[in-house]
């Protein structure tokens, strides 16, 4: 993703042009990772990728989910870390609507998206089902779900289960993104154009 972002002129159809963002939102990230490795090797990872909108498209999050690939070890003074499968992830491009369901589940308005079916997203290369819902057991938190079934390949699944806490923060990251998926990131306007 580009640090720079679309501005675009007031005038109707008029071309839209580059400019850096405003030096108050400063470099800001476009991706994040949370991974929960576990002692038994069966653990996830999650990682969002997001791209505002540009121009007249509206922005959208890739949403990336791998399984743990080995356990954490530690070799002398020399600690291994888990690691996960990136090669093998799943990878769900979700829109204003399927994160604007999300959020109806994170804010209590439903338990699940669509009572549990899920959303439906068929693309050139593959059928996917994204799902979440609100969880007490086995443990508290959100369970995000994703399955990809390629027209030419196997089925893969992957989930992910939200910790209360990144629950928390993840929500209101959420929140704050819908602004830049929906209008873009806020540039400086040119010198005299107020």
């Amino acid at each position: 993703m580009s640090d720079a972002a679309l501005a675009i002129n007031p005038a109707a159809d008029a071309a839209a042009t580059v400019s850096a963002p405003a030096a108050t939102f400063g470099a800001w990230p476009d991706r994040a990772t949370i991974c929960h490795p576990n002692s038994r090797g069966t653990g996830s990872a999650i990682r969002f990728e997001l791209h505002p909108a540009r121009g007249r498209t509206s922005g959208y999050l890739f949403v990336e989910l791998a399984r743990q690939k080995s356990l954490a070890s530690q070799h002398g003074a020399v600690p291994s870390f888990a690691t996960f499968d990136w090669a093998n992830k799943i990878v769900v491009k979700m829109g204003i609507n399927d994160l604007a369901q999300m959020l109806m589940v994170f804010r209590g308005m439903q338990e699940s998206i669509l009572d549990g079916k899920g959303l439906f997203h068929r693309s050139a290369k593959a059928n996917a089902v994204i799902k979440f819902a609100h969880q007490i057991e086995p443990s508290p938190g959100y369970l995000f779900s994703a399955s990809c079934k390629p027209f030419d390949g196997e089925r893969k699944d992957g989930y992910f289960v939200f910790r209360p806490e990144e629950a928390v923060w993840f929500s209101s990251a959420l929140d704050a993104m819908m602004g830049v998926l929906v209008f873009g990131v806020p540039s400086a306007a040119p010198e005299g154009a107020l």
